[in-house]
C-alpha cells in the first residue's frame, strides 16, 4: 500500500475519495486496518452540522435502538489512538480528522479508535486546528460532502434521513505496463526481487 493511500468512501448519497497522510502513521494504519475488516460498512453519519462538518464512524449507529447513544461508540476493544497533531495540517475543506472526547476527559487529545469527521466549512473549523488530529484530505467528492451537510437534522444534529456508508475501500495503484518490446531487452533485472 502506498504511504499516502487513497480510499473511496461510498455512501448512499455519493462517493468521497480521500488521501491519507504519511505523517500521521498511527491514524493512517488504524484506518487501513478498520477498512480491511469492513468495519465501516453500514455505519451512519450520526452528526451533521451544516456550515461546519459531517461525522461518522460509530458502530452503534448500525442499530436504530442505540440512537440515544450515537456518538459514544468505537471499536470493540475500545482503543484510542495517541494524538498526531502535525503543524501545517489545518481544517481545510474536505479535511479528514479524528473525533475525540473533550479536553476534560481527554487532556492528551487521544483520538477515537474509529470516529472521524470531514470538514464542510473551513472558516467554522479554524478553532479546531492544533486540537484534533487531521490525518487526510478529500481529493474528490466535495459536492457529496455539501449534499450530506445539507440534510435536515434533529436538535442533536442527527440526520432525519439515513446517510449511510456502504463501503470504504482502497484505490489500488494500477500496475505498471511493460514496454511493448520488453522481451528483446530482457536482462538480469527481470529476475530481481527488489521492490520498487
Amino acid at each position: 500500500m502506498p504511504e499516502e493511500p487513497l480510499f473511496e468512501i461510498k455512501t448512499n448519497m455519493g462517493t468521497i475519495t480521500v488521501k491519507l497522510y504519511s505523517d500521521t502513521p498511527k491514524h493512517r494504519d488504524n484506518f487501513v486496518k478498520l477498512t480491511s475488516e469492513r468495519f465501516y460498512d453500514g455505519i451512519l453519519f450520526h452528526r451533521i452540522i451544516k456550515g461546519f462538518m459531517i461525522q461518522t464512524g460509530d458502530p452503534l449507529t448500525k442499530d436504530p435502538a442505540n440512537k440515544a447513544k450515537f456518538g459514544t461508540g468505537g471499536p470493540e476493544d475500545g482503543h484510542e489512538i495517541p494524538a498526531e497533531i502535525v503543524p501545517g495540517h489545518s481544517h481545510i475543506k474536505g479535511a479528514l480528522a479524528a473525533a475525540r472526547k473533550g479536553d476534560q476527559a481527554n487532556p492528551m487529545k487521544n483520538s477515537s479508535g474509529s470516529q472521524f469527521y470531514i470538514v464542510e466549512n473551513p472558516e467554522a473549523c479554524k478553532h479546531l486546528d492544533g486540537e484534533y488530529t487531521i490525518f487526510g484530505e478529500t481529493v474528490s467528492g466535495f459536492d457529496v460532502i455539501d449534499k450530506i451537510a445539507a440534510v435536515q437534522t434533529d436538535s442533536r444534529d442527527c440526520p432525519l434521513q439515513e446517510v449511510k456508508i456502504i463501503s470504504i475501500l482502497p484505490i489500488l495503484p494500477e500496475p505498471a505496463e511493460a514496454p511493448a518490446d520488453s522481451s528483446a531487452n530482457a536482462t538480469a533485472e527481470t529476475d530481481s526481487t527488489e521492490v520498487k
